[in-house]
């Protein structure tokens, strides 16, 4: 009670009216319209808190099924192949940050079975190298990676590759490659018959719908490459990867061009990112609105305490005072909305993988059928940076809804405020 009494007298009055005082119903009326306004601000900060994270958790979830098939930085020759890709990753491996390097052929082919034809991206790897910068070999559903031996002409399918073309394990495809054999009765297009020994799913469908592996040397013979395409790196952050390709411009000898996988997907994230600002933007305007009531509830103040507002004057306040009180007054519930709302998206956004399911046991629904999906569970990554931009905003609206009805107040006249008492 003592450090109440040590506060200045604008901060006392500014607390007693954020209180309901006498229970007359104009009274009663202002603390409701002040109570929903505290309850929209809330509800706005909580909104943009989960829906944030929602939206955090489903982008980290399609960049770490990406990266479990992308390497995190790509180094190629830029004559098309890197000849002494061994002394490229000992260059490489210079850099504290790089943790793993595996070469790589990269190529195009037409893949046919019967009477299906699919587009493919093929993609020569070895298989004792390859754990090293991707997570393929973890994500096999059924055979074994380790099939792939140079000479034997194997290949491993995506799940929805091998869907397509009705493979299963020991299955025959054929695969034409673009560059055609010239012979004097024309260009002839290149056929190669490969064994499936093994189908993995990545979760991504990009890659399990058009993703084939085959041995590095098999590779090399089906497109005619006397050297790797480049090397595949992975380091121990990736989100780091355009400072580290950067510094490894600088180590790296030879005519080498590199690429980090923020590069290579550029307009995925930049169309996430344009997504994140918009539904940021969207939601916002819900704390506006709420802003807008506690607009309307300090107007209605100011009009109901006019007369407390002249006795103030007359015992020599200043105007600067009273705005002071009902700014005090409008940012208190805008602190507290934002409070509450701050604890309330925290609390959901750190358990939506719990209140999901209980909602949908309760409605009998599934709100991401894995069918179509590829995700059953509803991810969500919950960034304290975000919490922090959310709260700040909120706090500044409901400051700045605070700024007419104090200057109002600060106006009236003590003399005909007083004239009707």
């Amino acid at each position: 009670m003592s450090l109440f009494k040590n506060l200045p007298f604008e901060w006392l009055v500014g607390l007693r009216y954020t209180r309901a005082g006498k229970r007359s119903a104009r009274n009663s009326f202002i603390s409701f319209i002040s109570l929903i306004s505290m309850a929209g601000i809330a509800l706005g900060v909580a909104a943009l808190i989960v829906v944030l994270s929602v939206m955090n958790g489903f982008q980290k979830e399609v960049r770490d099924r990406m990266l479990s098939v992308l390497a995190h930085i790509e180094v190629s020759d830029a004559n098309g192949a890197l000849p002494d890709w061994q002394q490229t990753a000992k260059e490489a491996f210079l850099d504290k940050d790089v943790k793993g390097a595996a070469p790589y052929v990269a190529g195009q082919a037409m893949m046919t079975r019967d009477d299906t034809v699919r587009g493919v991206v093929v993609r020569g790897v070895l298989p004792e190298e390859e754990p090293k910068v991707s997570d393929v070999a973890g994500q096999i559903k059924q055979g074994n990676f380790n099939d792939l031996r140079a000479g034997e002409f194997n290949i491993v399918l995506g799940l929805e590759l091998a869907r397509s073309m009705r493979a299963r394990v020991g299955d025959k495809v054929t695969l034409i490659a673009p560059q055609g054999q010239v012979t004097p009765a024309g260009v002839i297009p290149r056929l190669k018959q490969f064994t499936v020994v093994a189908i993995f799913e990545a979760g991504h469908f990009e890659f399990d719908s058009s993703l084939a592996f085959m041995h590095l040397d098999d590779a090399e013979k089906m497109f005619r490459l006397s050297a790797p395409s480049g090397l595949r790196l992975r380091i121990a952050n990736m989100q780091e990867a355009p400072q580290v390709a950067q510094d490894l411009s600088r180590i790296l000898t030879g005519d080498v061009l590199i690429t980090d996988w923020s590069q290579q997907n550029r307009t995925w994230f930049a169309a996430v990112q344009t997504e994140k600002r918009m539904m940021f933007i969207i939601l916002t305007l819900i704390i506006a609105v709420a802003a807008f009531n506690l607009v309307s509830t300090l107007v209605m103040t100011v009009t109901d305490k006019q007369a407390d507002i002249a006795i103030l004057r007359t015992l020599g306040s200043s105007p600067g005072s009273i705005m002071k009180i009902f700014m005090i007054q409008g940012a208190l519930v805008g602190l507290i909305g934002t409070a509450i709302g701050v604890a309330g998206g925290v609390l959901v956004a750190l358990n939506v993988d719990v209140i999901v399911p209980f909602i949908e046991r309760l409605l009998g629904v599934q709100f991401l059928p894995r069918d179509i999906y590829l995700i059953s569970a509803l991810p969500s990554d919950l960034r304290w940076p975000d919490v922090g931009t959310i709260g700040m905003v909120a706090v500044i609206l409901a400051f700045l809804a605070t700024l007419y009805p104090s200057w109002r107040a600060a106006r009236v006249r003590p003399a005909e405020a007083l004239r009707y008492e």
